[in-house]
């Protein structure tokens, strides 16, 4: 079999990323490199309560919150979901929206995800577009495939998809905007996470709302 046999025989594969699977993964090759710094960054940001509730419902939204993620959506070249953030966010933000649906400060991220070029990782869409790609085979190989282009980086968003990424080690910088509310439930953030992941504080910016959010990279 030739190279290009072989690397569309992995595109043909579908996806998964059962946490599972990743652990698995990584005991039988525990030596093995999953990031490299010449690669673009994966970058994953998330909003979080205070007890670690990570669902959207939670989380208070306001303009500053809005424009921050405007920041972050204009430091990549391309969003990474998982089918359940993808189709979630694709209801909210692809057009047409209705008249008088969301506040006018709303709309320069509306615009700005609208456009986005987009991966989607998913074992069961047939297909995708609102500017999408479905990404399929080995979830590593994959990732570590998109890194290596040119840009400026990768933006990961949700909740499962990212607990995988953690687990190869492919995410290369943290974002948690901590909000001042107790939630009371979950999910929480990277819940099932198979080990303790240490990192390195990087910068901190406050909101007016009390939030925070702090940028972290992995202690390699």
């Amino acid at each position: 079999m030739d190279r290009t046999q072989a690397l569309a025989r992995v595109a043909a594969r579908p996806v998964s990323f059962d946490p599972d699977n990743v652990r698995k993964a990584r005991r039988s090759s525990p030596g093995a490199q999953w990031y490299a710094c010449e690669m673009r960054p994966l970058r994953y940001s998330i909003n979080v309560t205070l007890d670690g509730c990570c669902d959207h419902r939670a989380i208070p939204a306001d303009e500053d919150l809005h424009r921050h993620a405007v920041e972050n959506l204009n430091q990549a070249d391309a969003l990474l979901f998982g089918r359940v953030t993808y189709e979630m966010m694709e209801s909210a933000w692809r057009p047409p929206v209705p008249p008088g649906a969301n506040p006018d400060w709303m709309e320069p991220f509306a615009q700005t995800i609208n456009a986005a070029r987009k991966y989607v990782v998913s074992s069961t869409l047939e297909q995708v577009d609102w500017n999408a790609e479905l990404v399929r085979g080995d979830l590593g190989e994959a990732v570590q495939q998109l890194k290596r282009g040119s840009g400026k980086g990768l933006l990961v968003g949700g909740v499962k998809l990212p607990l995988a990424l953690t687990e190869l080690g492919l995410i290369d910088e943290y974002e948690f905007v901590v909000h001042p509310r107790v939630a009371g439930r979950g999910p929480t953030l990277l819940a099932g996470l198979s080990k303790q992941l240490d990192l390195k504080l990087m910068s901190k910016l406050e909101f007016g709302s009390g939030a925070v959010a702090m940028r972290y990279e992995p202690s390699r």
